[in-house]
């Protein structure tokens, strides 16, 4: 038989050559052989359409670490209005967010401020140890797309005692322009542990 003979072939130049020829010869010999079958060509999909709605880039490598057990996906979008502030809260569960619009101004729990232009994207870490608060100090309402990673049957935040930051929550926080990421900076020296005010502050924004 036709195949029979080459097998012997291919077996005679495979004993007979150096290393890089025996894997040319290899290859040659499983196409002879019908071994390898032509590629598949991909076809088009139909009947299938999509939406961007928006796109941001991080400063860095995004870390996020999910929930152990089931998770609560939520996709939402929040605008915050001129003057507009979420106030002191927290999450359960981290959060991926990408401002459309706007800029948004985060202080932190540890007085420090963030500004996040439209174009970039950000993770907002879960825990009691993650307080903050957005507010839009600029004059064109502020659009956020959000996922929320939150254990199965939590609430989307929970309110938080404010951090006593004195006069440095309200200086001018750092950024590197429209389109560049966020950059973080402390807008004053850190005051004692004892800087929480007694009461809690409201959130008239979702967040």
């Amino acid at each position: 038989m036709r195949g029979g003979g080459q097998r012997r072939n291919c077996w005679w130049w495979w004993a007979g050559r150096g290393r890089s020829a025996k894997a040319l010869v290899l290859v040659g010999c499983v196409a002879v052989l019908g071994l390898v079958r032509p590629t598949d060509v991909a076809t088009p999909g139909g009947g299938v359409s999509g939406t961007v709605l928006a796109k941001g880039t991080s400063a860095g490598k995004l870390e996020v670490r999910t929930p152990d057990d089931r998770t609560d996906v939520t996709f939402r979008s929040i605008t915050v209005e001129p003057g507009g502030s979420t106030g002191w809260h927290t999450h359960r569960g981290p959060l991926v967010a990408v401002v459309e619009s706007g800029t948004l101004t985060r202080t932190l729990d540890d007085c420090s401020v963030e500004e996040t232009p439209a174009g970039s994207s950000f993770i907002e870490p879960s825990g009691a140890g993650h307080r903050h608060i957005g507010r839009n100090l600029g004059g064109e309402p502020v659009v956020l797309w959000v996922t929320y990673l939150l254990p199965e049957g939590s609430e989307l935040s929970d309110d938080a005692e404010a951090v006593d930051c004195g006069a440095g929550e309200r200086h001018a926080p750092q950024s590197t322009g429209s389109a560049g990421p966020a950059v973080s900076g402390r807008a004053s020296p850190r005051r004692p542990r004892s800087r929480r005010s007694p009461g809690r502050r409201g959130r008239p924004a979702p967040r």
